[in-house]
C-alpha cells in the first residue's frame, strides 16, 4: 500500500470521526451531521490537506467547525 491509499483511508476515518463526534455533541443525526460537515469550508480544506489541517484531533476540528460556520448549524 502506497504513501497516497494510506492517506485516503486515514482521510475517511477522520471524516467518519469528525461526522460522530459532530452527530454527538450537537445532538443531531448522523445525516444532519455529514450535510453540515459536506457544507463545510473546514471539510475542503481537510480534503486538500491545506496547512496540515487533517493532521490535527477530530475533536479540536468539530470545535474549529462550530466556531467559525455557525450558519451550518440555523
Amino acid at each position: 500500500m502506497d504513501g497516497e491509499a494510506l492517506e485516503r483511508i486515514y482521510q475517511e476515518n477522520l471524516e467518519e470521526r469528525i461526522i460522530g463526534y459532530l452527530s454527538e455533541t450537537r445532538d443531531i443525526s448522523l445525516e444532519a451531521a455529514m450535510d453540515v460537515y459536506y457544507r463545510s469550508k473546514l471539510a475542503d480544506k481537510i480534503h486538500r490537506g491545506i496547512e496540515g489541517i487533517q493532521y490535527l484531533d477530530f475533536k479540536v476540528l468539530v470545535q474549529i467547525l462550530c466556531e467559525t460556520e455557525k450558519e451550518l448549524f440555523c
